[in-house]
């Protein structure tokens, strides 16, 4: 991110923010409400575009490129909102994720059953049950998204922004409205796929028990601003993010 400003209309929503992500990390973004956590990721993603500065991934400027043409370079997301197809099994949902890798075009899929597209849906099918059961939804493959308890619809978003084969994975509050036993489930998956998986994560997150224990930096936003980056233990202990963000509290958290 190189200087990266974000207005609507008169409204200042992030303002000459600068920061890097290394390549197998979790980068972790904090900060109160309405700090521009989640502007943030929708720049990153393609919802938005800057209003001033560059987004280069990789090496390649991506600030102009659409979301529909960021994810066959290797961002995935998950919403802050569940944005799952309710009335669609979760094999299907999870399916979605890996429209963008389809290579059988109109005139393959038409000899469907001569083989190509056949095999290539196999394929991306055992793709889809690796991640199930990395997830641990085996149990749910076949049920409608919609009827799934909030938890387990959460850990399906996961599974559809992990089928896009991500390099970089941007998760908008993983673990919001997750009661402790999901949020301790939902961090050691998070932490397998940066370390077994290899991919590179930014994620959103309020839970500061979550991002001390498994961030590697810690970037802080307030009012559109960056205010602190360092280590978990580094952020914790500015000034600056005690009185915007954490309180006197800050001390104690750092010190649990």
């Amino acid at each position: 991110m190189e200087g990266v400003s974000l207005r609507f209309g008169g409204i200042r929503a992030l303002s000459d923010v600068n920061f890097d992500i290394r390549q197998g990390e979790v980068f972790s973004i904090i900060g109160p409400n309405g700090a521009g956590k989640t502007s943030m990721v929708n720049c990153i993603s393609g919802r938005y575009r800057p209003t001033e500065g560059r987004i280069l991934f990789q090496g390649q400027d991506i600030t102009r490129l659409p979301s529909a043409r960021r994810a066959p370079l290797g961002i995935g997301r998950t919403f802050q909102n569940l944005a799952l197809f309710g009335h669609m099994s979760v094999l299907d949902n999870i399916m979605v994720g890996r429209h963008h890798l389809l290579k059988s075009g109109f005139l393959r899929g038409m000899a469907y059953w001569l083989g190509g597209a056949q095999r290539e849906e196999l394929a991306h099918r055992r793709e889809v049950e690796e991640i199930i059961d990395f997830l641990e939804i085996q149990h749910v493959r076949k049920a409608p998204a919609g009827t799934l308890p909030y938890g387990l619809r959460k850990r399906v978003e996961l599974a559809r922004a992990i089928a896009l084969k991500p390099r970089l994975i941007l998760l908008d509050e993983p673990m919001a409205g997750m009661n402790l036993e999901e949020k301790e489930d939902m961090a050691r998956f998070i932490m397998d796929l940066n370390q077994e998986w290899g991919m590179t994560v930014l994620m959103i997150e309020h839970d500061m028990g979550v991002v001390m224990d498994i961030s590697h930096r810690v970037m802080v936003l307030d009012f559109g601003k960056r205010i602190a980056l360092g280590t978990a233990e580094e952020v914790l202990a500015d000034p600056h993010v005690k009185r915007a963000y954490l309180g006197e509290a800050g001390e104690e958290v750092l010190a649990a």
